[in-house]
């Protein structure tokens, strides 16, 4: 298995694979921070090229997304899908999920997590810790939900969308593609696509027009 990144979230994920016992098969993928040693934790090898990762898929060709930022990991899942990986997903242990969801295979769900019946769940969600999911909530691609966010029922986040910690999403209400709610926001209405707002209750932020 191959995790993309080997700095923050990269790291909280290994704690997870190591309590699944997929330690003796993990390798993490780095080219950026190149003056780094390549041995993570003195045992996990940092892979640095293209090549050494086609090699490895030939063995393995799984691959988990261990980066935050929605455009990035969309970026990055698509490179590495193009070159024969798979995308997967990991729970931990602590996760609550109801019996009647449907929950995208390669979600990244961490510790303390709740997902009610009715949540559906695109591709690559990230989900840090203590998020709660309320019932009937709809879900795109490629969303990040940060520590402690709540989303109410009936809630429809689409793709790309970015959730601080400790937000609050009130029922039914629809958060547009591309859009960053900032941290402890309260919103209590509808919120355009590739926009920013913050505050109880949340505003959108002037000039805040997001380009992706």
């Amino acid at each position: 298995m191959l995790v993309i990144g080997a700095k923050g979230l990269a790291k909280e994920i290994l704690q997870i694979l190591e309590e699944k016992n997929y330690d003796a098969n993990i390798f993490f993928f780095d080219d950026v921070n190149l003056d780094d040693e390549n041995i993570l934790f003195s045992k996990y090898k940092i892979i640095r090229t293209i090549e050494e990762v086609e090699n490895l898929f030939k063995i393995d060709n799984s691959f988990i997304l261990g980066l935050g930022n929605p455009n990035l990991r969309k970026m990055l899942y698509e490179k590495f899908s193009n070159l024969g990986g798979d995308s997967i997903g990991i729970r931990s242990k602590d996760v609550y999920e109801g019996k009647y969801t449907n929950i995208g295979d390669d979600a990244i769900l961490m510790s303390g997590v709740k997902i009610s019946n009715g949540v559906k769940i695109g591709r690559a969600l990230l989900a840090y810790y203590n998020v709660i999911i309320t019932h009937d909530v709809e879900i795109g691609d490629f969303v990040e939900l940060s520590p402690g966010c709540v989303l109410l029922g009936e809630v429809k986040i689409e793709d790309n969308v970015q959730i601080g910690a400790r937000a609050v999403i009130l029922p039914k209400l629809i958060i547009g593609e591309g859009a960053t709610i900032g941290a402890g926001a309260v919103v209590t209405r509808n919120v355009e696509p590739n926009t920013i707002v913050v505050g109880n209750p949340a505003r959108k932020l002037v000039n805040s027009s997001k380009v992706n």
